[in-house]
C-alpha cells in the first residue's frame, strides 16, 4: 500500500464535508487499520480515548500521513503519543490565561479591542498542541444561541471592541447556517469593524469551504479568515482550492504557523510552506511559538530557535511571506514579537545595523 493513503479509500463521499466528520477516526482499532503504529502512538491513543484530548483524524487528513514513518510531518501534528502523558517545566492547562480573562459566557478578553469568541468545543481534526486541550471535544458541541447571548451582549455594550474572532474548537465544524446566524449577529453591532473566523477546515478538511458556505458569510464583510497550515505537505490541491474559494469571494486569508519540534522547525520547510501560501493568496501572518499545554513539551522548541530561523529567512524571502514570529505570553498576558538582533551598535546620531548578508552599515540621523 503507498505511504500516502487516497483519501477516497477512506470514505464513502471524499468530497463531503459531513462525511469527513462522521468517518473521522476516533479510535485505537480504525486507526490501526489506516497506520502502521509505534508502542509509543498506541499508548498515547490508549490515553487520549481514556482522558485529556480526544482523538480524531478526518479521512482527508489521515491520507496525508505516511502510513509507516512515524516521524512524518502530518502524523506527528494528528496522532497522539505517549509523551502526552508527560509533564515539563513551565507546562500549564491554560496556557493563555483564556478562563481567567473570561467576561462573558463562552467571551474571553485579553485585548481592550478584540474578543474571543468560542463558539463550539468541536473540531474535524483534535491537533496534538491544541492550546484549548482542557476543553475542546468535551462533548457540548455548538454553543446555542441562547447561550451564546450574553457574550454577544457583551460586545454590543463595549463600544471598545472593535474586532470579534469567532474560534472554538473550530467553526467550520459548525452547519453553515449556524456559522451564518452568528456572522450576522455580530455585523448587526455598529462599533464591531472585523470578524475574524479561525478555522483549521481549509488544512483537515478543505472540502467543508463549499459556494454555499462563502456566499452564505459574504453579506457580513468584512471577515478574515484565520488559517493554521503548519507544513508544506498540508498544501494539497483540495487545501489550495479552498483557499481560492474563499479570496475569489473577498475574504483576505492569513495564516498562522505553529511552531513544532520535529514538523517545521527548519527553515528550508518554513520557506517552502511561506512561498507556497503566498502564491495561493494566503499572507503568513504569525509564525508562533508553541504555547506550553502541558503534555506538548515533546513538540515544543526553544524561543532561541525560531529567532535563528527568523534570521535565516530574512533577505531570502519577500516581506509579504515573512510572517511575524510572536511568543504568546502565559498568563495570558498578550503576544511578544520575536526578532534577531540586528543592531551592532548605537552612539548619539549613529547607529550600526547588521543586513541580512552580514555587512555592517552606519545610519546616520538627520541632524
Amino acid at each position: 500500500m503507498s505511504a500516502l493513503v487516497p483519501t477516497a479509500a477512506l470514505t464513502r463521499d471524499p468530497h463531503d464535508w459531513h462525511s469527513q466528520i462522521r468517518d473521522a477516526v476516533t479510535t485505537l482499532a480504525e486507526l490501526e487499520s489506516k497506520l502502521e503504529l509505534t508502542d509509543a502512538e498506541r499508548a498515547g491513543v490508549r490515553r487520549a480515548e481514556a482522558e485529556g484530548l480526544p482523538l480524531s483524524i478526518t479521512p482527508y487528513y489521515l491520507g496525508l500521513c505516511d502510513r509507516v514513518d512515524p516521524s512524518c510531518p502530518v502524523r506527528r501534528q494528528c496522532v497522539p503519543v505517549a509523551a502526552e502523558g508527560d509533564e515539563v517545566p513551565g507546562d500549564l492547562a491554560d496556557p493563555l490565561g483564556e478562563v481567567a480573562h473570561e467576561v462573558a459566557p463562552h467571551l474571553v478578553q485579553r485585548y481592550p479591542d478584540r474578543v474571543l469568541l468560542l463558539a463550539t468545543d468541536r473540531c474535524a481534526v483534535y491537533c496534538r498542541f491544541c492550546t484549548r486541550s482542557r476543553m475542546v471535544g468535551d462533548g457540548g458541541g455548538a454553543v446555542s444561541d441562547d447561550r451564546l447571548a450574553p457574550a454577544l451582549e457583551y460586545v454590543s455594550n463595549h463600544a471598545n471592541i472593535r474586532d470579534v474572532i469567532v474560534s472554538g474548537g473550530d467553526p467550520l465544524a459548525m452547519s453553515t447556517d449556524r456559522i451564518a446566524r452568528i456572522c450576522e449577529r455580530i455585523r448587526r453591532i455598529p462599533h464591531v469593524d472585523t470578524i475574524r473566523l479561525a478555522t483549521r477546515a481549509p488544512v483537515t478538511f478543505p472540502m467543508r469551504v463549499t459556494r454555499e458556505l462563502v456566499e452564505a458569510l459574504r453579506p457580513h464583510h468584512p471577515i478574515w479568515v484565520m488559517t493554521h497550515f503548519n507544513h508544506p505537505k498540508e498544501l494539497t490541491p483540495q487545501a489550495l482550492e479552498a483557499c481560492r474559494r474563499f479570496a475569489d469571494a473577498g475574504f483576505p486569508v492569513m495564516n498562522q504557523t505553529v511552531l513544532l519540534r520535529g514538523v517545521n522547525d527548519d527553515a528550508s520547510v518554513l520557506e517552502a510552506l511561506f512561498r507556497g501560501l503566498v502564491r495561493a493568496r494566503v499572507r503568513p501572518y504569525y509564525l508562533l511559538q508553541a504555547d506550553p499545554v502541558r503534555g506538548t513539551g515533546h513538540l515544543r522548541t526553544p524561543l532561541a530557535k525560531g529567532v535563528a530561523i527568523l534570521a535565516a529567512l530574512q533577505g531570502r524571502l519577500s516581506g509579504i511571506a515573512l510572517p511575524k514570529l510572536v511568543c504568546d505570553t502565559p498568563g495570558g498576558l498578550g503576544k511578544v514579537p520575536l526578532s534577531p538582533d540586528y543592531v551592532v551598535s548605537r552612539q548619539p546620531g549613529r547607529t550600526v545595523l547588521r543586513t541580512f548578508r552580514g555587512d555592517e552599515v552606519a545610519y546616520l540621523d538627520p541632524p
